[in-house]
């Protein structure tokens, strides 16, 4: 695992969101609440060093020239179902992006990822590609995610996860090592299911209140 590539968000709020996240009692529709906060706080991080261009806006009392994001607008990519609750955050901050989805579920036998559903803006190549999804635990289904992506000709990528686990970390760098890793926190490991340890159980079930 490269910590170089791997950014952990240690702010106050994200951290106390997590902790509340992370809580078996914490009911489903706070739960989804929870998530579409702390996406926003991640997304303050991933997009710190978005392009900006300089152009004269006119105040009320003068022309100044101010900064002004940039070059196209960037993607966000859901991985599918859970993704959306990253997504949906992110997009109260960043309303003008570009939309795309890659729907993966993991076999429960092999823990490899099928894919069942894919779906992407144009001109991926000229846009930063922000693939979102909350639990990067095997790290099979984010490799394969980013691997689509990257196939349908998008060569700018980061990857955000609320969790992360040190295999699925190591599973992704091997698969990815160009694309930058921005989480809330990485847990201890995985268990004989490939769930997330401590973890908060499985996030889609969690967001959606299903099992």
């Amino acid at each position: 695992m490269s910590d170089n590539d791997v950014t952990v968000v240690h702010h106050p709020l994200v951290q106390h969101k997590l902790t509340l996240m992370r809580d078996k009692t914490t009911p489903t529709a706070v739960f989804r609440q929870l998530l579409r906060e702390i996406s926003l706080l991640l997304a303050y991080e991933v997009c710190r060093d978005l392009e900006i261009k300089m152009v004269d806006v006119e105040t009320p009392l003068e022309t100044f020239p101010s900064p002004k994001l940039g070059g196209k607008k960037l993607c966000l990519i859901s991985i599918l179902r859970a993704g959306n609750g990253l997504l949906d955050g992110i997009l109260d901050l960043i309303p003008s992006a570009r939309v795309g989805h890659v729907g993966l579920y993991r076999d429960p036998e092999t823990l490899k990822p099928v894919e069942y559903y894919m779906k992407m803006p144009h001109s991926l190549n000229e846009r930063l590609c922000i693939v979102v999804d909350p639990m990067l635990a095997t790290g099979n289904s984010a490799a394969a995610a980013v691997q689509r992506v990257k196939d349908a000709g998008a060569v700018n990528l980061k990857f955000v996860c609320l969790l992360a686990a040190p295999e699925g970390i190591n599973v992704f760098q091997k698969e990815h090592p160009d694309v930058p890793i921005v989480t809330a926190a990485i847990d201890r490991e995985l268990n004989d299911h490939g769930y997330i340890m401590p973890g908060l159980g499985d996030a889609g079930d969690r967001m959606y209140g299903t099992k």
